[in-house]
């Protein structure tokens, strides 16, 4: 069910939705794990032994890519919720993702750098594609995207707000949206306001829409994610039922 806020010019208004809210953990094993199958293929997604894929990971005759951890986790979402939301096969499907341009600009801004120094990088495939493909497939074409934004994409960007400036709209206008936001680098957890260490990080109330996810850093640390996921409750019913998906959660 959606309402349309008033107050807002046609096309600017945030699409209000009931949507289902999960907080989830990967652990560091699982991220090893999901990163293993990303980059050395399907094969090793049972694999127990975790000193074995680390063996696998820094062996030179394996493939080796570029794709990160987190890279990693954003095609097991992408999949998964494509997979969940049972969309046509011939549907676009776009997973956005936020990413910080310091070290993308020439020259680059520096790590102290106070102003607003992101932009949003959107991947498109047709989600028959996405459901089928491995997800090596699914990350390779996120890795894309990434690699492929330089500092002349983040200028053209700027150039093309000048000429035509807009908000960035909040919301899963065509029911096939994926947006992630927030960063597990972020050091959510060295926040003292003289309460202690906090118990969890969540988002606001803006980041609660169908398709949007943010990931914190988890609280146990050693590379472990939180990953914060909403979507339309029938959705939700279908990703948690999914024995892939929770095989990499860990809490």
């Amino acid at each position: 069910m959606s309402l349309q806020a008033p107050g807002f010019s046609s096309g600017f208004h945030p699409h209000l939705q009931y949507s289902a809210s999960a907080a989830k953990s990967f652990g560091r094993e699982s991220i090893q794990k999901l990163k293993a199958v990303v980059n050395n293929g399907e094969k090793i997604c049972w694999l127990e032994n975790v000193e074995l894929m680390g063996k696998l990971s820094h062996d030179t005759k394996v493939k080796t890519t570029e794709i990160s951890s987190f890279q990693s986790l954003c095609a097991l979402m992408w999949r998964s919720v494509t997979k969940a939301r049972n969309l046509e096969g011939s549907k676009v499907t776009t997973f956005r993702m936020a990413v910080n341009v310091r070290h993308r600009m020439e020259p680059k801004l520096g790590d102290h750098y106070f102003g607003n120094a992101i932009q949003s990088i959107a991947t498109c495939a047709e989600a028959g594609d996405v459901v089928s493909s491995e997800l090596g497939w699914c990350a390779e074409q996120l890795n894309k995207s990434v690699k492929a934004f330089d500092s002349a994409t983040v200028c053209r960007n700027v150039e093309n707000w000048e000429r035509e400036p807009k908000c960035f709209e909040l919301g899963n206008h065509d029911g096939a949206t994926l947006q992630m936001g927030s960063s597990p680098r972020f050091p959510m957890y060295d926040n003292d306001f003289g309460w202690g260490r906090p118990l969890a990080v969540r988002s606001g109330g803006a980041n609660k829409f169908d398709g949007k996810m943010s990931a914190f850093p988890g609280r146990n640390g050693g590379g472990s994610i939180d990953l914060e996921v909403v979507l339309a409750p029938h959705t939700m019913d279908k990703l948690l039922s999914d024995p892939e998906f929770m095989s990499y959660v860990s809490g």
